[in-house]
């Protein structure tokens, strides 16, 4: 990997992803078709939200590199993220789009597992008119279940969730870190599902094996800080983590939101009968994320009481 790369790489990492494009920008306009440059493009632009962006980066790495799996799997999620944002027209032609992307992926190099996540997801989640059926995902997690067992059960317990059958999905993602899962951000990723069940256990052997796959991933100290809070326990300890994590770890997709952080520090606020706190923080996260229901629903709760 040459210097620009490298330094495009340590920024995104970083989450200055403003930074990043910037490096790439000038290595593109250098190396015009060197396709890992337009992927972290993609990326990065992916994370500051600029969709159209990352789609034509995506697209422009999978035209130099048509047989590359990843390249494939990233103008999938491209797509995908743009499909959320549109109308309802150009959503649908998008999602289309995204499905196919996920399945040639898929069909390139059959143990790119996270492509055949984000397609078994698809497939699970979406209606017919735009591709997906339960049916097709139940094929889907049979493959990659004969290929990785961690994976298949991640695969069946997200795929659950997707249809809000809780006790399938709490037996399969139980199952899936008992096998042994390999990708942190899966691991993390039902860390996710387990805050958002308030899970203490299930947090803490999240964070146990999180920090083994990856010690300087900053969702461990945020997960294990959030299983403090639901227990009671080490509440200064708990504070000082959510606060470090608001001020250090990057904005990232499938990271912990500052909204989801400020809503926790409400959580613990309103735990230790500081109402005034508690409220503040939950202000706080709805001006983040006005949508955001979780802080909608403390800010209702504790203004009743």
């Amino acid at each position: 990997m040459n210097e620009a790369m490298e330094a495009a790489l340590r920024a995104y990492t970083q989450g200055d992803y403003p930074k990043a494009v910037q490096i790439l920008q000038a290595a593109s306009a250098a190396e015009p078709n060197n396709a890992e440059i337009h992927l972290l493009l993609a990326k990065n632009f992916y994370e500051l939200q600029e969709r159209d962006r990352a789609v034509a980066s995506a697209e422009r790495a999978v035209a130099i590199d048509p047989k590359n799996s990843v390249y494939h799997e990233w103008l999938g999620r491209t797509y995908g993220e743009k499909a959320d944002h549109s109308g309802w027209f150009s959503a649908l032609s998008l999602a289309k789009k995204a499905r196919k992307e996920f399945a040639t992926a898929v069909e390139l190099n059959e143990r790119n597992f996270s492509a055949m996540q984000a397609l078994i997801e698809f497939d699970c989640s979406a209606p017919g008119i735009a591709g997906g059926g339960e049916d097709k995902a139940a094929k889907e997690i049979e493959k990659i279940a004969s290929l990785d067992v961690a994976e298949g059960h991640y695969a069946r317990g997200n795929c659950r969730r997707q249809k809000k059958d809780y006790a399938v999905a709490d037996a399969e993602f139980t199952k899936a870190l008992d096998s042994n899962l390999k990708s942190a951000d899966l691991v993390y990723d039902i860390g996710d599902y387990a805050m958002k069940q308030d899970q203490a256990d299930r947090l803490l052997s999240v964070v146990q094996m999180g920090q083994k796959l990856d010690p300087k991933d900053p969702r461990g100290a945020f997960y294990l800080a959030t299983a403090q809070i639901l227990r009671g326990e080490k509440i200064a300890e708990s504070e000082k983590a959510i606060r470090e994590y608001l001020e250090k770890a990057p904005k990232r997709n499938n990271y912990p939101s500052p909204a989801i952080a400020h809503y926790w520090l409400g959580r613990l606020a309103e735990n230790q009968k500081s109402r005034d706190a508690a409220i503040a923080e939950y202000e706080t996260a709805l001006k983040l994320e006005p949508k955001n229901r979780y802080a909608t629903e403390a800010l209702k709760r504790i203004k009743k009481q």
